[in-house]
């Protein structure tokens, strides 16, 4: 008896279809980038579409403008992006921006690095201050 070939490593398996965006990216890159996703989406059926940004390794706010535009083209075709292989930094900004949950990149691994705290002044509150105001001061 012949026992059935082993499947292939996951790494050999043909994915599917993912949007590609390459850096560095620029504003002026947006165009292209939406006219390729809109091509993509016209033969691929997968919702929502794997979008690959992986060589995004340092993003700035173009690349959040960019990643946002690619999401409204999508959504308007009635279909969506998923971020795959975001950065650590990537994710960070689009949680900073509140687009985390417009553009979403999947699962985090190990939870939300970006904190906004508030850190109290460390000055003395002014005591017995009364405020005094003037004839002429019109009222607000």
């Amino acid at each position: 008896m012949v026992e059935p070939p082993e499947p292939p490593p996951e790494s050999v398996l043909p994915r599917s279809p993912a949007l590609i965006v390459y850096a560095p990216l620029t504003r002026a890159d947006v165009p292209g980038l939406c006219a390729r996703l809109v091509e993509l989406l016209r033969h691929e059926r997968a919702d929502p579409l794997p979008c690959d940004v992986s060589a995004l390794v340092c993003p700035d706010l173009a690349v959040i403008e960019a990643l946002a535009r690619l999401q409204l083209t999508a959504r308007g075709l009635g279909r969506r992006i998923r971020l795959r292989g975001a950065s650590g930094e990537l994710r960070d900004l689009l949680t900073l921006t509140g687009l985390d949950t417009i553009v979403p990149a999947g699962p985090r691994e190990a939870g939300l690095r970006v904190e906004c705290r508030r850190e109290a002044e460390q000055r003395e509150q002014v005591r017995h201050v009364q405020e005094r105001v003037e004839a002429d001061d019109p009222p607000l």
